[in-house]
């Protein structure tokens, strides 16, 4: 009866030692904390600014990107063509989906909320009561691409 307690016992400090073991490890992930998170001007959109967390949208493998949205940015209907998740990190960011902005088929989601995006289905966002910040995550390369092509921003 003492030998399986001694092994439970035994094999138990064992997990626990090999858990802190990887948990302790230097090389076991990134991390960044808010100071150390860059932003800059977004290159192709006036206006907005972009953090690039991990990987970069236009190269293959999947990206970690935030993006701010100022206050009043209305972004008409567009899709993209990967999956994406998006998590709102501050302030209120409205999305409707359809292939033409439509204020009525907005849907107000606050900071901490978390939507999904499927490849190629057309929506739209603003931002009218203040900044809002979003955290994309996505497989590049990607793109975007307007249902209009009026309304994508103009090249610098």
């Amino acid at each position: 009866m003492k030998t399986p307690i001694l092994l439970m016992l035994g094999s138990a400090a064992l997990m626990t030692t090999t858990a802190t073991m990887a948990g302790d490890s230097p090389v076991s992930g990134e991390m960044l904390t808010p100071d150390q998170i860059k932003w800059k001007p977004n290159p192709r959109v006036t206006g907005l600014e972009v953090a690039r967390i991990q990987g970069h949208a236009k190269k293959s493998g999947p990206f970690v990107h935030r993006v701010k949205f100022p206050k009043g940015r209305v972004v008409q209907a567009h899709s993209h063509p990967d999956d994406r998740t998006y998590t709102v990190l501050s302030g209120i960011w409205h999305i409707g989906w359809g292939k033409t902005y439509d204020p009525d088929k907005l849907t107000s989601l606050p900071a901490g909320s978390f939507y999904t995006e499927p490849a190629g289905v057309p929506h739209f966002i603003t931002t009218p009561d203040g900044e809002a910040v979003v955290q994309i995550t996505g497989m590049g390369p990607t793109a975007v691409h307007y249902v209009d092509p009026a309304h994508a921003p103009k090249k610098k």
